[in-house]
């Protein structure tokens, strides 16, 4: 089972890159997106509806903003959208499809580098999605939640660590979070089962020669219940081409 993941900062802009043309090569089983920045009825067809796939969106209430998206080649049993309190529920962050005993989530977690108010936000969210995924691990089901969690784990996983320890995404209330994702909640860095190597990030800034001298941060997962960690066949991230200023991480599962 291929599952590809990928930020895509605008679904129309990163179709006119060519994302959706590269997805048809893929043959991928399942793929999430997240911010989206549109609503179904703005979409083209091939977006919306892309051979072979069915198609998912929670679209923010605000235009132009957030949303998360997924397609599958099997049409998922159950969708669910909501997680219960407002800037997740409003801004389009969630989005789970289940299938048999499966579950895959697209989720894109607030990022707080606007300013202390959205920080704030965030720490808010984190707060309230920790039930969320401690009680996914009480269920009979394994959940692969993918997607932008606008979070450095470690200091391998971004480039400049000693700069950013005061920077949003990298402040040790964030990574001690993560830490209690992958700990007590025991969930398993899908990734990082496979690949311990430094210089793997998904994510550019758009300063500098960011991209070109491969100036990263690794903030987009795919986080797995442990029942899947011996499943994970291949990962890697896919810098080929350029879709937006994240790159898909796709990983392969013997389920």
């Amino acid at each position: 089972m291929k599952i590809i993941s990928v930020n895509v900062n605008g679904i129309r802009s990163s179709h006119q890159k060519g994302l959706f043309s590269w997805l048809q090569q893929q043959k991928a089983d399942v793929v999430c997106l997240q911010e989206i920045k549109a609503e179904a009825a703005q979409l083209p067809a091939e977006v919306l509806s892309p051979q072979g796939y069915f198609s998912c969106l929670n679209s923010a209430e605000k235009k132009g903003y957030s949303g998360v998206a997924i397609y599958s080649r099997v049409q998922p049993d159950r969708i669910e959208t909501r997680l219960g309190w407002n800037h997740a529920d409003t801004e389009g962050r969630y989005l789970q499809a289940d299938f048999g005993k499966l579950s895959v989530v697209s989720l894109y977690l607030p990022s707080g580098s606007s300013g202390e108010e959205r920080q704030q936000v965030k720490f808010d969210f984190m707060e309230r999605f920790m039930p969320k995924l401690k009680q996914m691990r009480k269920k009979r089901r394994e959940f692969i939640v993918c997607g932008d969690w606008n979070i450095a784990h470690k200091q391998i996983d971004l480039k400049n660590w000693r700069g950013n320890q005061k920077n949003s995404g990298f402040l040790p209330e964030e990574r001690q979070w993560m830490d209690s994702v992958l700990e007590q909640a025991g969930f398993v860095d899908a990734f990082r089962v496979l690949n311990q190597q430094s210089d793997e990030y998904t994510w550019w800034s758009n300063r500098g020669q960011a991209w070109a001298k491969n100036v990263g941060w690794r903030i987009d997962y795919q986080i797995v219940t442990p029942g899947l960690k011996d499943r994970i066949r291949r990962a890697w991230i896919y810098r080929e081409q350029r879709f937006s200023d994240h790159a898909p991480v796709i990983i392969e599962y013997d389920i």
